[in-house]
């Protein structure tokens, strides 16, 4: 009989986890809390090291392969001036890193990994929140309000940055406000005028904001993402909240006609609140035991290096390469997990400390504003690559 790995969330670093152990040879279980498997409307930059991992598990096929849109280059502007500031090409990628840039819809990807998991043949179970663990000599009992209790030789906690049973791993508390707002919609390129249109990933750097847009939808949406510093009222937990114009408005500051020609087109805003956790700071803080962290609930990472979906979708590879390996004879699943721990808490702590520093970046002014501005036409592209993390694994 096969083992099984318990994933708690079905979204993106949960579907691609499960995904990763089916491929791997296990069988496997996803409870998600929410009544269906959905994800809400946004966009997401995968960069090659993502691409790989997507082609490779035969993803960028199909629907897939016509929504995933590959941007002609990224282009930083100064948001006071409109002036350009540094431009990477983009069609270079494939050759350098062994796939391309591309910017997807993230529910586009989220069904193309859900279609993907119900072929393989994996569980899938609705409106299951996890609530309790019991780690066993030989397996983990799970509780899950909504259902049974249900056993399993390995969990993987890909519940989110707000994770409920996080501490058995990680035992730091709740994740900390940062004061910074993302406000995000979506606009069909049709309806722009056509200055506003964009074949492109486009950055507009301001003090304490910036502005990113790019297509999605096989080119056909644009997706902005403005973001700001400052407080949101309601809930801090709901990353899709219905957002008030004028407030955007309020938090901008000085910026040029160009900035909020691109925000003045957006029909509907949603906004999310960002939170974030220090670094990883070790190996322990990623696997105990049968029971292991991926994605947000394991590293929330600051969307400033456009990486957050691609670490958890980088998680579940390194996760399919130690369970193919573990079969409790000669590697049991504590060790696995412990070696999937060892290989991923650098890389993703160096992912989020990067994050961090992009956010006083982006959002400098005085003379910090005066020296990014310097180097980004200076170095231009050079300064935008990142073969550290493009390369990487």
């Amino acid at each position: 009989m096969n083992q099984e790995l318990l994933v708690a969330g079905g979204g993106i670093g949960g579907l691609a986890a499960a995904l990763a152990a089916r491929r791997a040879g296990w069988e496997a279980r996803v409870l998600e809390q929410a009544p269906a498997f959905s994800e809400f409307g946004a966009g997401i930059q995968l960069g090659p090291n993502v691409v790989r991992i997507l082609r490779e598990w035969g993803l960028l096929a199909g629907e897939l392969q016509q929504q995933a849109y590959m941007p002609q280059c990224l282009r930083v502007r100064d948001g006071v001036d409109g002036g350009e500031l540094a431009m990477l090409p983009l069609a270079g990628m494939e050759e350098r890193y062994g796939a391309p840039y591309l910017t997807v819809h993230r529910n586009d990807l989220h069904v193309a990994l859900l279609d993907a998991v119900r072929a393989g043949g994996v569980r899938l179970h609705t409106g299951r929140r996890v609530a309790h663990l019991a780690e066993q000599p030989d397996a983990v009992r799970v509780k899950a309000a909504g259902g049974p209790d249900v056993e399993a030789e390995a969990v993987v906690l890909a519940d989110g940055l707000w994770s409920e049973v996080r501490s058995v791993v990680a035992p730091d508390g709740a994740p900390h406000r940062t004061g910074h707002l993302a406000y995000r919609g979506l606009v069909w390129q049709a309806d722009l005028p056509p200055p506003l249109r964009s074949r492109e990933v486009t950055v507009w750097l301001a003090p304490r904001m910036h502005l990113v847009t790019y297509p999605v939808r096989g080119g056909d949406v644009l997706n902005t993402v403005c973001l700001v510093e400052g407080e949101v009222r309601g809930d801090p937990r709901s990353w899709n909240q219905l957002a008030v114009r004028s407030e955007l408005d309020a938090a901008l500051g000085p910026v040029c006609t160009g900035v909020r020609e691109h925000l003045a087109a957006v029909p509907e805003w949603r906004l999310w609140a960002l939170h974030d956790r220090a670094p990883v700071a070790s190996a322990e803080w990623l696997a105990r035991g049968r029971v292991a962290l991926l994605g947000d609930a394991a590293h929330p990472m600051l969307p400033y290096l456009a990486q957050g979906a691609g670490m958890a979708i980088e998680d579940a590879r390194e996760l399919q390469r130690v369970l193919a390996v573990a079969d409790d004879r000669i590697v049991d699943v504590p060790t696995a997990f412990r070696r999937y721990a060892l290989n991923r808490w650098q890389r993703v702590a160096r992912v989020q400390a990067r994050s961090r520093r992009n956010a006083t970046i982006f959002h400098a002014d005085g003379p910090l504003r005066v020296s990014r501005n310097v180097a980004l036409r200076t170095l231009g592209g050079r300064l935008l690559d990142q073969p550290w993390l493009y390369g990487g694994k």
